[in-house]
This record gives C-alpha cells, structure tokens and sequence, in this order.
C-alpha cells in the first residue's frame, strides 16, 4: 500500500493537477467519439472488452447526466488503453471523410459548371479525355430540357453519376464511391 502512495506523489509532482484534468478531458472527448462510430468500427479500434462494451452502453443512454457519467467511466477505462492507435483510425477515417467531401464538392463545381457554362465541357474534356464525352454532352442537353419542361431531375443525377465515374479519385476514395 505503501508503494503506491509514493507512486501517486510522485505521480503528483511530476504533473500538474491541471495536466492531468486535461489528459482526462482529452480521453473523455476521444470517448464521445468513439460513441459516435458504428458497430464495424469499433470492432476495427480492437478496443478491450470492457471500454467496447462501455461504449455501446453509452449509445444507449439517452439522459445526459447519465451519458456524462458514462463518458467519464469510457474516459477512466481508456487511461488504462494505448489510445495512439486509437487516435491513428480516427484520422485515418477522417482524412477518408475530407478527401471524399473534397472530391464530391468538385463534382458539384464540374456539374455546375457544365450546365452553365459551354466552354467548360471542352475544359472538361481536355482535363478527363477518358471520360464518356458524348454521354455526358447527352445529360447536360437532357438536363436542361427536364428544367424547361419542369420534369424529374433524372437526367441531372444521371450526370452527377457519370461524373463520378469520369473525375478519378484517390486510392483511399476508391472505397467509398457513390453510386
């Protein structure tokens, strides 16, 4: 018993009691996402059983004082986790997320930019020569006339669509393309 009360001193001295509030905090907010993540990547964290089982108790709370006490538990239980692998599928799945945001924004832009602007198809093409040109020049001129004639917009997804499968994506997108 004695041994660790030195511990605990030495512990003390060495870290500020402010230090080691914000380490808690900082687990506690990597627990409240690890709430937020789906069932398979959870599964992927190869949590303990324990924190895993913490956390999907957690999602069932819906009360928040009792929710606040359950992070702060799942924040107790992770003090005792190497939480750096923890934290690298975290980031990876994030920079996923951004990359993927990022190249559907340009989509967006590209399909935006066609159908307003002529001049941006041969830009178009000079930058995707891959791409299925005549079928694309098909969806904008079938867009426009579903827009006059006050149709369904199918033929302008049809063209989001095709877009994607023209504009190429990166090797961490390939997974998660729309479709």
């Amino acid at each position: 018993m004695q041994s660790t009360q030195t511990n605990d001193l030495e512990h003390d001295t060495t870290t500020s009691k402010t230090r080691v509030k914000q380490e808690m905090h900082a687990l506690q907010k990597i627990g409240e996402r690890l709430i937020e993540l789906n069932s398979n990547q959870l599964k992927e964290c190869l949590l303990p059983d324990t924190l895993f089982e913490a956390i999907i108790e957690a999602k069932q709370i819906r009360k928040n004082g009792a929710r606040r006490r359950q992070i702060q538990y799942i924040g107790k239980l992770m003090r005792e986790v190497d939480i750096s692998p923890i934290k690298e599928k975290m980031s990876t799945w994030d920079g996923i997320s951004k990359e993927h945001t990022a190249w559907i924004h340009q989509i967006e832009r590209w399909r935006k930019s066609l159908l307003e602007d002529k001049d941006s198809f041969s830009e178009f093409a000079e930058l995707h020569p891959d791409a299925n040109l005549q079928r694309i020049r098909t969806l904008i001129r079938n867009t426009h006339k579903e827009a006059i004639s006050g149709k369904p917009p199918k033929s302008f997804r049809a063209l989001f669509h095709e877009l994607q499968l023209s504009i190429p994506v990166t090797n961490e997108q390939k997974d998660v393309v729309i479709e």
